[in-house]
């Protein structure tokens, strides 16, 4: 376990809360931090160009807790250049990010950074988690492996990792302003190696709204999100999917299995018609 003093002030773990247009739930998600089990911790709070009151709200908080919150603001540019940002100037060893209006659990970060400490080779830790607001249910992980990894996203974003790693992996994309910019750090995080923990606790709350961003995304932004995943991770993806990410995605496996057999299938009747025009002795 982390060593820990009230006199010793240096963060060993970050949060970092991008927020557009969310000043409404923002407070329920810096509460749910500063509950945390884990005292040694700062809050970055990334204001992302919001068009209401939003940063008016995250100053008022940061006014009450000086020392523990701090408030970056940058035009609206997307949550992977806001986590960007954040992760840059977090002083923590360790980073969490989480989004405006979702929360966390009391021992999630402690418990967290107990495992990151414990062993080096552990890239990723996450937990169990809950949906609430619009419908409130069990979210039901899969578990991890590269290869569910390959096929589809089964971590959510609030999740913790080093900020070395991070550094190494470069960051988060920040072309990925449609979505599932998580899932692609995950992969690039990951596919090198390395382990990862899902804690047996439910530590994340994940806010159901009638509308997300990703439901809001054409299939044009789908489209060009997929293509830049294949492009940056193709070996990776050919090693696990057999070939690249299809849409839908959960059948990327299956349509490129059958993509290999109709390849090998023409090809056998292209070298079966070819025999006789080879041997032919007229």
């Amino acid at each position: 376990m982390p060593t820990q003093s009230i006199h010793d002030h240096t963060p060993i773990a970050s949060v970092i809360i991008p927020c557009y247009n969310q000043g409404t739930f923002l407070e329920e998600a810096v509460t749910s931090v500063l509950n945390s089990s884990l005292k040694k911790l700062e809050i970055i709070v990334i204001d992302d160009g919001s068009t209401d009151n939003s940063l008016e709200i995250a100053i008022s908080i940061q006014q009450r807790h000086p020392k523990l919150i701090q408030v970056l603001s940058q035009p609206n540019a997307g949550p992977s250049v806001a986590r960007n940002l954040g992760i840059k100037q977090a002083s923590g060893k360790y980073i969490l990010p989480l989004d405006a209006d979702d929360k966390i659990g009391q021992e999630y970060l402690l418990e967290s950074v107990n495992k990151l400490e414990q062993n080096q080779n552990v890239k990723l830790v996450y937990c169990e988690a809950e949906k609430f607001g619009f419908k409130n249910k069990q979210w039901k992980l899969k578990e991890f492996s590269q290869a569910a990894l390959a096929k589809d996203n089964m971590i959510f974003v609030s999740s913790v990792f080093r900020k070395s790693d991070w550094k190494n992996a470069g960051g988060f994309d920040e072309r990925m302003v449609w979505g599932w910019e998580d899932w692609e750090f995950w992969i690039n995080l990951l596919k090198s190696g390395g382990e990862v923990i899902k804690l047996p606790l439910v530590g994340f709350s994940y806010r159901i709204h009638s509308c997300s961003r990703r439901k809001s995304v054409n299939r044009k932004a789908k489209k060009s999100t997929i293509a830049l995943i294949n492009q940056k991770h193709s070996a990776f993806l050919n090693e696990h999917l057999g070939g690249p990410l299809r849409n839908p995605r959960t059948w990327s496996k299956s349509i490129n299995l059958a993509s290999s057999w109709f390849t090998a299938f023409q090809d056998y009747k292209f070298k079966r018609n070819l025999l006789p025009i080879l041997f032919d002795k007229k």
